[in-house]
């Protein structure tokens, strides 16, 4: 079955050319020597992509017409359609973005006091199946490009052209495991983070993952200054096992290894994400088993206050509960937020508007 009975067009031609947003600055360098074309080219069309925001090679009029024809030959610039847009009345946007396959990817804008941050999806689909999340409904179904990652950046940062504002920070927590599409991923960062490309700064991007350690050595070993997140959500391997199928494969004590490994390596502080279920995770125990679990790391603790998933049974913990939890964390000498809640009037929890209108999608 086709997903959302939109045919497929990854046998024509068009759809095959690779994203131009893909391409790291040496590397359109590379290709542009190759076809014979000075590298300095390569600065001009970063401009025209990330400063200028152009929607077409055309656009590009201090190129020479040969060059915009071989560009247009070769790539393709727009990737994504927006099919839904959500506005909630604290000001976050969701997007429902349709790629060129008929697939579907959400990205979402939300409003902070310190600025504007993006949260961007890497993989249509999921295949890591944590029990509480809407993401993985429907399993796997392809890896984003590079290029699909940096145009919902450049999508969203279009948006907020019409009122003057930019994005300012960038997390990698939407639909997917970032770290089961690392290469994308990483080529990703190093696009958003060039001073030539979306120039958005180290220290304001925020990658995530639910635990594939040998990735998190490789991620170590990058040394980048890249912001650092783990979806533990469970204090002890068998109540992670439940929630997170991962946990299996990849153990809590190996997990813990590799964080140190990481803390070590970079000098860096690691954030926990840590989902609140009710009568699931939420008890005083498992604040005391937490606390006992990251004791001495240098470390910090992000309770999130669940959005309920309709296919999903977990239900939120009452607010005076995540206060006590917060509270005995605070006391055993944990540095612990509580995440705001953001769009709890849409489809605010991840995979949650793709899975309810994209549902055919899902089962094929």
């Amino acid at each position: 079955m086709e997903p959302n009975n939109t045919a497929k067009k990854s046998n024509s031609e068009e759809q095959q050319k690779p994203s131009i947003y893909s391409l790291q600055l040496h590397e359109l360098k590379e290709w542009l020597t190759a076809q014979g074309e000075k590298p300095f080219r390569a600065e001009q069309i970063f401009e025209w992509l990330y400063n200028k925001r152009a929607v077409s090679f055309e656009e590009m009029s201090n190129l020479s017409k040969s060059l915009r024809e071989k560009l247009e030959e070769n790539f393709n610039l727009t990737t994504l359609t927006t099919a839904i847009q959500q506005t909630s009345a604290d000001g976050t946007i969701k997007f429902l973005f349709e790629l060129h396959d008929g697939y579907s990817i959400e990205t979402v804008l939300m409003r902070h006091d310190y600025g504007n941050s993006v949260c961007v999806t890497t993989q249509v689909g999921c295949r890591i199946g944590c029990t509480f999340c809407a993401s993985t409904l429907g399993g796997l179904k392809r890896h984003l490009e590079a290029g699909e990652i940096v145009a919902q950046v450049v999508k969203v940062q279009k948006a907020l052209d019409e009122t003057g504002e930019r994005v300012s920070s960038v997390v990698i927590m939407g639909i997917g495991e970032p770290f089961d599409n690392y290469d994308n991923m990483l080529s990703f960062l190093k696009i958003i983070n060039h001073d030539k490309g979306l120039n958005i700064g180290a220290r304001h991007i925020t990658v995530s993952t639910s635990g594939i350690i040998p990735k998190i050595y490789q991620f170590a070993d990058e040394n980048m200054q890249i912001n650092f997140a783990i979806s533990l959500h469970a204090p002890n391997t068998e109540l992670r096992s439940r929630l997170m199928p991962i946990n299996k494969a990849y153990k809590l004590d190996d997990l813990m290894k590799a964080v140190r490994y990481y803390i070590d390596k970079t000098g860096r502080r690691i954030s926990f994400e840590y989902g609140l279920f009710g009568k699931v995770n939420d008890q005083i125990e498992h604040a005391e088993e937490l606390a006992n679990l990251l004791k001495g790391l240098k470390c910090h603790v992000n309770l999130i206050p669940v959005n309920y998933v309709p296919e999903r049974d977990y239900v939120r913990t009452p607010k005076d509960q995540i206060f006590a939890f917060e509270k005995a964390l605070k006391n055993r000498g944990i540095n612990v937020t509580i995440r705001r809640e953001q769009g709890h009037d849409i489809d605010a929890a991840c995979g949650q508007l793709r899975a309810k209108a994209r549902e055919e999608e899902l089962k094929s």
